[in-house]
């Protein structure tokens, strides 16, 4: 798996900027799972942390779901791998679970993220409604997934380079 990653624009309108800030950050993440075994992305590096590189791949696909599915397009989209009991699970991959299954999960919501904004403008409210009740529109959804994937992409780049000594921006 080869991800490409394209700089945003320095000189966009504000949808082309926030979609590709965006799409920069989740090729950031995938970047830095790349060419690692099952056991290196189930490296809790950080100690007393018990964060994972596995972990954060299906926390920002249970993200994607919700933001986009559940809150932009009011879908009853329910939860891939967090419970009631354990809303923190997606953190913690079961040891049945295949990376290359949860990250080719982690790509269909992203896929399906891109076409549900696709069909909103940035002001529109989503369909649906976050767990607290509260409305969000497509602009707010943008800077809230690109600040999400910006402070787990810090996570990553320390897991990372704990892991095999690999860095990079």
């Amino acid at each position: 798996m080869t991800v490409e990653r394209i700089d945003p624009p320095t000189t966009a309108g504000e949808r082309e900027m926030l979609e590709t800030w965006l799409d920069f950050h989740r090729a950031t993440l995938a970047q830095k799972v790349q060419g690692l075994d099952d056991a290196q992305l189930r490296t809790a590096s950080a100690p007393p942390s018990d964060l994972t590189l596995f972990g954060l791949v299906q926390h920002m696909a249970e993200v994607e779901r919700g933001w986009f599915r559940r809150v932009l397009a009011g879908e009853d989209a329910g939860p891939i791998y967090y419970t009631e009991d354990d809303r923190d699970r997606d953190f913690h991959p079961a040891p049945e679970t295949a990376f290359d299954d949860a990250y080719a999960t982690w790509q269909a919501e992203i896929a399906k993220a891109r076409e549900l904004a696709a069909g909103a403008q940035l002001d529109d409210l989503g369909a649906g409604k976050h767990h607290t009740g509260r409305e969000y529109n497509l602009r707010w959804i943008y800077v809230h997934m690109i600040e999400e994937y910006a402070r787990h992409n810090g996570h990553a780049d320390l897991v990372r380079e704990a892991i095999d000594g690999v860095t990079g921006d």
